[in-house]
This record gives C-alpha cells, sequence and structure tokens, in this order.
C-alpha cells in the first residue's frame, strides 16, 4: 500500500475531489503529516470516521522507528532507526550547552568509497525517501525536547549516504523542513555537507534553499585526495572550486571545508600550504574534526601539534579554524564511525 507522505499538496486536493470532498481536506492531512508528523490516519480527528477508512483502503503511512538507542558519556544519542522494510539507518543527536544537533541520513548505506569511512564498507541499498529524512529530524527532536528540554536547534546532512546521490530527496525534505506548514525550522540552521560533486553543488546553489555548505576536504593535493576518496579521481579540485565559487557568487553563504588530519597521512607542511592555497580562492573556513578510528589501523588521528602547527598556520594566513571535538566516540557515533552496528 503507497505511503500517503509520497503525495504532493496539489495531488492531496485531486485526490479529495476525486472522492467528492472539498479540496481543503488535503490542507488539513498536509498539517497532520508535516507539521504535526502524525503516523497515524486515525487519529486526524478533524475529518470524519467514514473519510479516514475510505483512505485507509488506499493509503497507509511507514514511519521509521528507534529499533536501539545508544547514549554516550558525553551526553550524545545514537539512533539505529529501522525503515518500513526492514532496513536500517543511524542518526546521532549531538548536544552542547546552547544547541542541539541532529545529524541525519540519507542513504541506506553510502554511494561512495572514502577510505576512513566505515559507513562506506556498506553496500549502498537505496536512497531515503523524503519522509524517511523528515522523520529522522522530527524523531531527534522529540529526543531533544525529552532528555534536554529544548528543541532541535541545528541540522547538518553529515549521516550516512552522500546527500548529492540522493539529490532530490534531500532538498524536498529540505523543504517539508523548513516551510511553515511543515516543520519550520530556519534554513540557515541546516548545513548540507558532501564530498564533492561539482554538477550538485551548482543546482543546489540554484535551487535556492538558503541552507550551509560544507565540504569533506581531507587534503587539497589531488593525488594524495584520490587516495583518501578514491572516487574523487572523477571530480578535479579545480573542478570543486569552480562549483564553490558559483555557490558563493548565488547565496553569498561562506564554505566550511571538513578536514581530519590523520598521523603520516597529510600532517605536513606541505599539506597545510596546499590547503591554503585552495581556501584563499574563495570565502571559507577550516573545521578540523578529530578523528576516531575504524579499526584499519591506517587511519590515526594526528598528534596535538601537528594539529596546532594547523592552527597557527592557517589563522596566520587569516583563515577562520576551528577544532571540531569528536562526540559519542564510545559508542560509534563519531565521525566516519556510522556503520549500522546496532544491527549486529
Amino acid at each position: 500500500m503507497k505511503d500517503i507522505r509520497t503525495l504532493s499538496l496539489d495531488q492531496l486536493k485531486d485526490y479529495f475531489m476525486s472522492l467528492g470532498e472539498k479540496p481543503f481536506r488535503a490542507k488539513q492531512v498536509y498539517d497532520w503529516l508535516w507539521s504535526k508528523n502524525l503516523h497515524s490516519i486515525e487519529e486526524m480527528t478533524n475529518l470524519s470516521k467514514q473519510l479516514r477508512d475510505r483512505i485507509s483502503e488506499e493509503y497507509t503511512i511507514n514511519p521509521v522507528s528507534v529499533d536501539q538507542l545508544q547514549k554516550s558519556t558525553d551526553g550524545t544519542i545514537k539512533n539505529g532507526v529501522k525503515l518500513h522494510d526492514g532496513l536500517m539507518v543511524e542518526s546521532v543527536l549531538i548536544p552542547t550547552e546552547t544547541r542541539t544537533t541532529a545529524c541525519v541520513s540519507s542513504q541506506v548505506g553510502c554511494s561512495l568509497n572514502c577510505e576512513f569511512c566505515a559507513t562506506a564498507r556498506l553496500k549502498r541499498m537505496r536512497n531515503l525517501e523524503v519522509a524517511e529524512i523528515v522523520d529522522q529530524v522530527a524523531l531527534i527532536d522529540s529526543q531533544s525536547k525529552m532528555y534536554f528540554d529544548r528543541p532541535l536547534s541545528n541540522i547538518v546532512f553529515m549521516g550516512m549516504g552522500e546527500p548529492m546521490m540522493n539529490y532530490k530527496n534531500v532538498v524536498e525534505a529540505i523543504r517539508k523542513i523548513t516551510q511553515p506548514e511543515g516543520l519550520g525550522m530556519s534554513p540557515r540552521r541546516i548545513t548540507v555537507s558532501t564530498s564533492g560533486i561539482p554538477k550538485m553543488i551548482k543546482m543546489l546553489a540554484d535551487d535556492d534553499l538558503r541552507v550551509k555548505l560544507a565540504l569533506s576536504l581531507h587534503s587539497a593535493i589531488e593525488s594524495k585526495r584520490n587516495e583518501i576518496m578514491p572516487f574523487s579521481d572523477k571530480f578535479p579540485l579545480t573542478d570543486i572550486m569552480e562549483s564553490l565559487q558559483y555557490w558563493y557568487k548565488k547565496t553569498g553563504n561562506v564554505i566550511t571545508f571538513e578536514y581530519c588530519v590523520w598521523k603520516g597521512i597529510n600532517d605536513g607542511d606541505e599539506d597545510i600550504k596546499a590547503l591554503i592555497k585552495y581556501c584563499k580562492q574563495v570565502p571559507s573556513k577550516v573545521n578540523l574534526i578529530q578523528y576516531n578510528p575504524i579499526g584499519d589501523g591506517k587511519y590515526d588521528q594526528c598528534n596535538k601539534q601537528a594539529e596546532e602547527n594547523y592552527v597557527r598556520q592557517l589563522e596566520n594566513a587569516g583563515i577562520t579554524v576551528m577544532i571540531r571535538k569528536s562526540r559519542g566516540g564510545d559508542i560509534d557515533a563519531a565521525c566516519g564511525q556510522l556503520a549500522n552496528k546496532v544491527s549486529d
């Protein structure tokens, strides 16, 4: 049976008119589905029992559910999220003193092959549907209120999958999350993180969603980046930069470069100089991400001296840099660790 949430507002209007109902019924149902995030047709109390029964004959609602919840000692919460077909993804609630952030997934598994990422070792099973993405956000918003007594403040598309490889559904989910008749969140509190697909970065700029953009960079030396992220040999850094410049020209939003520094891989002065040169080409800032190993022994967090060297040289070059502390490492919820271990 088809999920009623796959219908647009106009399609809902057409459906209710075909039943002999007034078009305003569509707005009532749309509000239940996207503003109130209701998961039961039977609970749509401003519809008659007869109408609810009629809708239930043709449509259903397939919400996600938390299969397993894990809490970190630092307050981070990782959800093993079960989809209607039994497949699993993971989403994370990251609390700080001033905000709570939802890290949401966009694919079951991942289409890419980044060497440092546990998710990349999973087969990509399918893209998440719009409602499955929105459900993750609504779920974490509820957890934020329950455990931290405040609503969700930020969303990052940095969970399982490459958002740009599920572009249509991610964009529609963002619209549902931000529209007043949806969850009503500010688009400026949403960050889409990509490994760098130039055509899709330009498309996101043209769609004018007013979200922020982050690029998973990790090296500004072409050959080295291709070793770390093998798929990137199809997307040269020059092409990516051209798309980032286009993004900035269209949106005026500064790009964030996400950057892990690994011992013996990209912790030298030549790596820092290349990063500075790359950053200078577009208004940007750098997040140095503290990495938690995934068990292969190849990628290990650099020492403190190397990290401080990065910060010093970037700041001396006039580039804003922040160290993003690893959160949820004890429950495999940190950068690169999401790999459905809850389903083992």
